[in-house]
């Protein structure tokens, strides 16, 4: 293992002596102590989550999930069927693995071919998932068991992102999985406790930023200027979409699973609750663009220290806009690769495109993409500039540069002119610890 300084002379030190970047450390550890407070006001005391399982239990909605193995498929008339009406059936026979009868054979109700497609390629060996009521002592099919699979890909997904990041992957997948505890085990049950949803969607997209770019990359002066610049984007977004929810006025209730959320968690805003959603999916997107702009203006500034600030920032404002080209449609895909059956469903419904836009399981995918794209494109000036304030250029002859060298100028010095001083590359990290697995 093995550190090095991070650019700026005295490292962390500079910080102190820099009024651009004290403002920025200040507002930084600002939002952190913001977000330690309300991570714990917030904290759930899981009594809201007790209280809605058993409200769902109370209307059928809590069952065992109990894993199976198909023994036995037979395709017999319907016990229904009559000579007038012949229907085809198909009876399961399953061992169960798990609960009250584990080791035993049950069937399932008859499943009617014409119906019920969906079960009817079922066959010997097939593991599955059944769901099990137990006051009425009642198997059902429930899903495929695709658990092995999963653990499959997820394996082979942390090998390929460990074997090419090494340690930085590693420490990826960490973040990932923090990410995740975060928000299944403080976003969801706080909003269950009762909390705001849109608080705490900002309290935890506050934390998971924090917690996923510093561990990821480091606690470094780079990593901090990219997290200013994704909290101030975040800012952005969240202003953004806040005023266009209200101006489309969201109730929220355009999902099947909105529409049960209401009984089984009392006072449960809705629409705050998809206005939350809406920044922790825009946050991935800003983290990439952010990471990126600041490695830019990292390496153009390593390549040329004597660069002028205003040029450092139009150098990487243009970078950046290839970037935004191809990342501005990030969410959108990301909302429409989700909703490919519901488009489908608009598709054939003879409705023109400016109504089927105008429905609001259609709107509020196209607010989420738009706000949330227009804070990807503001983070790619906003970092930069925050970025370039950090990097200053090199002195020259005891000053600073402040005016590029006019390159037909045949009397501008060529680089290797320099005194050694000002063409020592700064020694900023490769955005990320450098610590490297062997």
């Amino acid at each position: 293992m093995h550190a090095h300084g991070h650019g700026l002379v005295g490292g962390w030190s500079a910080w102190a002596r820099d009024r651009v970047l004290r403002v920025v450390l200040v507002a930084v550890v600002a939002i952190a102590l913001a977000t330690v407070v309300g991570v714990v006001a917030l904290w759930p005391d899981g009594e809201g989550r007790r209280t809605a399982i058993a409200n769902a239990d109370e209307l059928g909605l809590v069952t065992d999930r109990l894993s199976a193995t198909v023994e036995e498929v037979v395709d017999r008339d319907c016990s229904y069927s009559t000579s007038d009406n012949p229907q085809d059936c198909r009876l399961v026979m399953l061992v169960v693995h798990e609960g009250p009868e584990a080791g035993s054979i049950v069937s399932l109700p008859e499943i009617n071919l014409m119906f019920e497609q969906g079960l009817s390629d079922l066959s010997p060996g097939d593991r599955v998932v059944l769901g099990y009521e137990d006051s009425t002592n009642f198997y059902f099919f429930a899903d495929q068991d695709r658990r092995v699979s999963l653990v499959w890909l997820t394996g082979l997904f942390a090998v390929v992102v460990i074997a090419l990041g090494r340690l930085r992957g590693l420490l990826a997948l960490v973040g990932m999985a923090m990410t995740l505890a975060l928000l299944v085990g403080f976003v969801a049950p706080s909003v269950l406790d009762g909390n705001d949803p849109l608080l705490v969607a900002v309290v935890a997209a506050s934390a998971i930023a924090f917690v996923s770019l510093y561990l990821t990359h480091g606690f470094t002066p780079t990593t901090t200027v990219a997290l200013a610049g994704s909290l101030a984007a975040l800012g952005l977004t969240l202003g953004l979409s806040w005023l266009f929810f209200e101006l489309a006025t969201f109730s929220g209730l355009a999902t099947e699973e909105a529409l049960v959320l209401p009984f089984i968690a009392e006072n449960l805003d809705i629409s705050g609750l998809l206005l939350g959603g809406a920044i922790i999916g825009a946050l991935g997107a800003l983290d990439d663009v952010t990471v990126t702009q600041v490695s830019t203006v990292a390496e153009l500034r390593r390549r040329s220290p004597h660069l002028p600030t205003s040029e450092l920032v139009s150098s990487g404002i243009r970078v950046g806009r290839d970037h935004i080209a191809s990342t501005v449609n990030t969410l959108l895909l990301a909302y429409a690769g989700a909703s490919m059956p519901l488009l489908l469903l608009f598709a054939v419904s003879d409705q023109s495109l400016e109504m089927i836009a105008n429905s609001e399981i259609i709107a509020v995918e196209i607010v989420r993409t738009l706000c949330g794209s227009i804070g990807l494109v503001a983070a790619v000036p906003i970092t930069t500039a925050l970025a370039a304030a950090v990097l200053r250029p090199h002195p020259v002859d005891g000053g600073l540069v402040t005016e590029a060298p006019d390159s037909g100028d045949a009397e501008a010095p060529e680089p290797d002119t320099f005194p050694p001083a000002v063409v020592q590359r700064p020694q900023w990290e490769d955005f990320g610890p450098e610590t490297e697995l062997t």
